[in-house]
């Protein structure tokens, strides 16, 4: 915004401080040749000295221990309020003392804004908080928390007010629960749905400066459980597909260990679902041979995943389980058999002994 001119100084004429934060103000001065800058001087919205100080002099810095000189360039004043709150709210001045021409002041204002989350993900079936706060609890009489879908629809979640209990409305009873204070509100819906997607307005009603507001936007995703198979299409020639239903739509690679012997690139298929989330289907055609002697395995990269799923399709360890079962069966079989030649020598032995009792 264009700065205030007043003489020969300029400030920014209006700023918007967030609450809690830090903030700098800035002022600045065209000086004639011949003046020199001798002091500087913030007055602070009660018009009373907030900082003072001669330029280049570091000791002879005084004024309001919530504030502090900063860093700024020669005919430039800037002053640093450590953390703001809604009291710092107002007009400032900043004088600059001038010899000899006497005194130039230029004025900027301060806006607090409060705070608000910035925007959220949340994964469907867990747990969002959002939250906002107003530094001044004792001038809000009530809170309120509204949301908006994708599509505009508007509607009411929560609300909190003096000398009640939080009030949740009925679509969002069992599901969402609002904190019961006037300065920090968090909103907390659980399990969180894909309908919940959208943005969230925290409204606070204050007197006298009337409603206050401010928006976090939350992003719902649905994780993917990728699942991998594949068939013989024709002699020789097989076709794999990785396949992922997520929200929002998931990346599917094939990784190809040492030789990459596929018919091609991968084809990529997208199909939006009813509920808003979307199937991912990734073709890969590879000759037959491949599967037998390398591994092959589909990557899904998904915004909601601190790393890839890996899912392999390797042969390998198909080839050995059934040598494994071949094995194992072969070996059930000779222990049967063994068993029964046992069996069968032990009948007979029983039988040649009964034999020469009855002789």
């Amino acid at each position: 915004m264009v700065g205030r001119l007043q003489g020969r100084v300029t400030a920014p004429e209006r700023l918007e401080a967030p609450v809690e934060k830090p903030f700098t103000l800035t002022c600045s001065i065209v000086r004639d040749r011949g003046e020199s800058l001798r002091q500087v001087r913030w007055l602070d919205v009660q018009n009373q000295t907030l900082l003072s100080y001669q330029p280049g002099q570091r000791d002879s810095v005084s004024g309001q221990q919530h504030v502090e000189l900063a860093t700024s360039p020669k005919d430039t004043s800037a002053i640093t309020i450590r953390r703001v709150g809604f009291r710092d709210e107002g007009c400032y001045t900043c004088i600059f003392d001038l010899h000899p021409s006497g005194s130039k002041q230029g004025q900027t204002c301060l806006i607090v804004t409060f705070t608000v989350d910035s925007n959220k993900t949340a994964v469907s079936g867990k747990r969002a908080s959002l939250s906002c706060s107003y530094g001044l609890p004792e001038k809000v009489h009530q809170i309120m928390w509204r949301h908006t879908s994708a599509q505009g629809d508007s509607a009411d979640v929560a609300s909190f007010a003096k000398r009640s209990d939080p009030m949740i409305e009925p679509p969002y009873q069992g599901r969402v629960w609002l904190s019961a204070s006037l300065s920090v509100s968090e909103l907390i819906i659980q399990p969180v749905t894909i309908q919940d997607e959208g943005c969230y307005t925290c409204l606070y009603s204050t007197h006298p400066e009337g409603q206050e507001s401010s928006t976090v936007c939350l992003a719902t995703y649905v994780l993917p459980k990728p699942q991998v198979s594949y068939k013989t299409t024709s002699p020789g020639v097989i076709e794999a597909n990785c396949t992922s239903v997520s929200r929002p739509p998931a990346e599917i690679v094939w990784n190809v260990e040492r030789d990459n012997r596929t018919m091609g690139p991968p084809v990529t298929t997208q199909l939006p679902q009813g509920d808003g989330t979307t199937l991912v289907i990734s073709t890969l055609t590879v000759r037959s041979g491949l599967l037998k002697d390398v591994s092959v395995k589909c990557l899904v990269h998904h915004k909601g995943l601190e790393s890839p799923i890996a899912v392999s399709m390797n042969t390998k360890i198909g080839t050995a389980l059934t040598i494994l079962i071949s094995v194992t069966t072969v070996a059930a079989l000779l222990v049967m058999s063994l068993c029964f030649c046992l069996w069968k020598c032990f009948l007979h032995k029983e039988g040649e002994s009964f034999s020469k009792r009855l002789t």
